[in-house]
């Protein structure tokens, strides 16, 4: 049971993230080969990171062709369908993106819970540390990946409640999973919640406070412009 759960958040997660590294990746003008690199990327990258962390190397996903392809191929889906229908992808672009939003919560979930549940496949359970960092890595390293090669700040550092969601859930799953062996309900139980909070967030715009310095950096970029600018003659 839990192998052919781990296989069905596999595939969840793989599709989710696919899709939405391939939307970034149009809003940033990337060409076809961009588009599905990026995407492939956003779904594979946190579960290579997490396997170089367990010391699994070469990591799994590179003789995992079909995990691979289905990353590939839903990526390219969504380019095929933004080029051939411009107008129309255009037009419903803010619809797209509240699909794209429940999208990427649901790949949240899926790679949180595979990510955690694997710290117990690989006997470090008994450091929760480590097994929350797994989840976490596995959740939110592709994203991050994902906007570096994209040249914007990672989303998680600035959006909503993003890895606090991932951490949430893993931290649910994780206590679940150390009284319950079978991991269908720990597995439903943590994915509902992390679901939620991220769509919650959406919705009513949940950010952690921060401080946007506007002030200053005016400032400094005045202060800048007046030392570069050439001095008249006396």
């Amino acid at each position: 049971m839990t192998e052919i759960i781990l296989q069905i958040l596999e595939i969840v997660g793989t599709i989710a993230f696919a899709v939405t590294g391939a939307f970034v990746s149009i809003r940033a003008d990337l060409d076809l080969f961009g588009v599905v690199f990026v995407g492939c990327i956003s779904a594979v990258g946190g579960g290579i990171i997490r396997d170089l962390i367990l010391g699994a190397t070469p990591p799994a996903i590179f003789s995992n062709l079909p995990i691979l392809l289905v990353a590939a191929l839903s990526a390219l889906g969504v380019f095929l369908f933004a080029y051939f229908y411009r107008k129309k992808f255009d037009v419903i672009k803010d619809r797209l993106e509240a699909v794209n939003n429940v999208f990427d919560a649901f790949g949240l979930a899926a790679f949180t819970i595979m990510g955690t549940e694997l710290g117990f496949q690989y006997g470090v359970a008994n450091n929760a540390v480590l097994t929350l960092t797994i989840g976490l890595l596995t959740a939110v390293g592709g994203g991050m990946l994902r906007d570096v090669l994209t040249a914007s700040t990672p989303y998680i550092f600035k959006k909503h409640v993003y890895a606090l969601a991932s951490l949430g859930g893993g931290v649910a799953y994780y206590l679940l999973r150390l009284f319950i062996t079978d991991t269908l309900v720990p597995s439903l139980i943590a994915m509902a919640l992390i679901v939620a909070l991220r769509l919650l967030a959406t919705k009513y715009r949940w950010s952690l406070p921060k401080i946007k310095g506007k002030a200053s950096v005016s400032d400094s970029e005045t202060t800048m412009e007046e030392s570069t600018a050439p001095k008249s003659a006396a």
